[in-house]
């Protein structure tokens, strides 16, 4: 069976029925604690070796051990005060089939006539019916089977996730019986046993970062009265570019970027609210320098336009390594500082050898320090810029450079640990979270909601160069923030594509 991402309707059952029955992942859980309610109305079966791999996971402070807490606390509240009377079948027994939502897709997930009831022998585990839908969850017992046993040699967990899946399906034959796994292993694994075995995306993989990762557009047909009225006025309003859009086949996001040109000339803008005409239009966009850092190509230059405006609180931006991603978000953040009362500087701990940041040496900000070099590397970078020749040819500071260092010495620029955000607020700020790839949705959610009035947040990284094991491309929680926030007011999204960083960089980054 070809792999299938958890992504649009579902394919119906053997029978017909159009139910799917979803055994999950231990991982699955730790991804999303809401998972149980993503699959609209069809069941979901829990093997019991998931509670028991959960419950390994639930001492701790990390996000997983966060995670398998809320996970099973969810599960808890859904069940019970008693034990339910369950009839004696021993199947998933179908009603009538709808094809609602795989998982991973919650927006969309259909009501009214569901999939099935989920009817289990009493000593096969216990039947939950999930809120609003008709889908149930069962807590299976069945995590024995000799086909598995004899197919594979070790008694694993993840082979005892297997032999559930198998006594699922034999048990109701009527259902199409399918893998939940972000363990690209087990998926195998499970395919190799005949079954489809499914990624879980959480956002249903409706944004491809490959092809729509650009956030800006090149419209080519501008009339030359267009342009000339971006450089007279500064603005334009959007019926001006009615016809150049329809003819790229473009429907503009608020606060997207824009290269506007013909054969005389052109102009960059971004699609933005206008106070004046009651709605949105297209600003001309200025190239500028922050902190005497200039951007050297036309993503720099809209980059460090929305960083620069204080009219918008949220931005992303991504891009590979050296297309000056931390740089440019650096010397905004410097440029705007007497704006904000501080500025936060803050990356993801990725430890290594499964050891925490407690195992280094001295207090926190010790044992941030060699996670937060990248950040302190860009800051020298911008002093470099501050620097002038006398008359002996020597680089002396300029005013610039003396303010910085004076800048930095104070408790106006301050690092700190993700790891301890959670119930802190912070207002008039702006916070800079680099490699934000490496985070979860969950993650990413609660960074954001600690902003306070007048804060400015901004999440750099590259959704290709991920180090985190529990997250990829798809489920990233820094994908996660572009695909919910995209066309947002508040909210603002730029990818670097071009490295700047050195030829060296470049050549590296197209051959290695």
């Amino acid at each position: 069976v070809g792999e299938a991402t958890a992504v649009g309707g579902v394919a119906p059952g053997p029978a017909g029925t159009g139910k799917v029955i979803y055994v999950i992942d231990t991982n699955i859980a730790l991804h999303d604690t809401n998972c149980l309610t993503t699959f609209g109305d069809h069941d979901i079966c829990i093997p019991i070796t998931v509670l028991e791999e959960l419950d390994q996971f639930k001492r701790g402070n990390a996000e997983l051990n966060f995670n398998a807490r809320e996970f099973l606390r969810r599960l808890d509240e859904m069940l019970p005060p008693a034990d339910p009377a369950r009839p004696d079948a021993a199947s998933f027994e179908a009603s009538d089939g709808s094809d609602s939502e795989s998982p991973g897709v919650p927006e969309e997930a259909p009501g009214g006539a569901g999939s099935a009831a989920v009817d289990v022998a009493p000593a096969d585990g216990c039947v939950v019916q999930l809120p609003g839908t008709a889908g149930r969850v069962v807590i299976s017992l069945r995590c024995r089977d000799e086909e598995v046993d004899r197919k594979f040699l070790e008694d694993t967990a993840d082979h005892r996730i297997l032999a559930c899946l198998r006594q699922t399906a034999l048990a109701s034959p009527e259902a199409s019986v399918r893998l939940v796994s972000k363990d690209t292993n087990l998926r195998m694994k499970g395919r190799a046993l005949g079954f489809m075995a499914e990624d879980y995306a959480l956002i249903g993989n409706s944004w491809d970062s490959d092809k729509e990762a650009k956030g800006h557009q090149v419209l080519d047909l501008v009339t030359t009265e267009t342009i000339n009225a971006f450089y007279e006025d500064g603005r334009v309003p959007l019926e001006m570019l009615k016809d150049a859009l329809s003819a790229a086949d473009v429907q503009p996001v608020p606060n997207e970027g824009f290269v506007l040109k013909n054969c005389a000339g052109s102009a960059l803008a971004r699609y933005s609210t206008d106070p004046a005409r009651g709605g949105f239009s297209f600003k001309r966009i200025d190239k500028r320098s922050a902190f005497n850092i200039s951007p050297k190509n036309v993503e720099q230059t809209m980059a460090l336009n929305l960083l620069m405006d204080t009219g918008i609180p949220l931005v992303a931006i991504t891009g590979a390594a050296g297309t000056g991603k931390t740089l440019l978000a650096l010397a905004a953040a410097l440029e705007l500082k007497d704006q904000f009362s501080k500025i936060f500087l803050s990356r993801p701990v990725v430890p290594l050898s499964n050891k925490d940041i407690g195992y280094l040496p001295g207090d926190i900000h010790s044992k941030m320090d060699p996670y937060m070099q990248p950040l302190f590397d860009n800051i020298e970078v911008i002093k470099s810029a501050n620097l002038n020749k006398n008359k002996n040819g020597d680089l002396v500071p300029n005013q610039r450079h003396r303010e910085l260092e004076g800048f930095m010495e104070s408790s106006k620029v301050q690092v700190t640990a993700l790891a301890y955000i959670r119930g802190r607020s912070f207002s008039n700020t702006f916070f800079i979270i680099d490699e934000s790839q490496n985070l979860t949705p969950h993650e990413v959610k609660t960074i954001i909601t600690r902003a306070g009035e007048g804060t400015k947040i901004i999440f750099t990284g590259d959704v290709h160069q991920i180090d985190n094991p529990w997250v990829d491309k798809r489920s990233n929680g820094l994908t996660y923030l572009i695909e919910r926030m995209r066309g947002q007011p508040l909210f603002g999204f730029i990818c670097l594509q071009k490295g700047e960083r050195s030829e060296l960089s470049k050549l590296a980054s197209a051959l290695l």
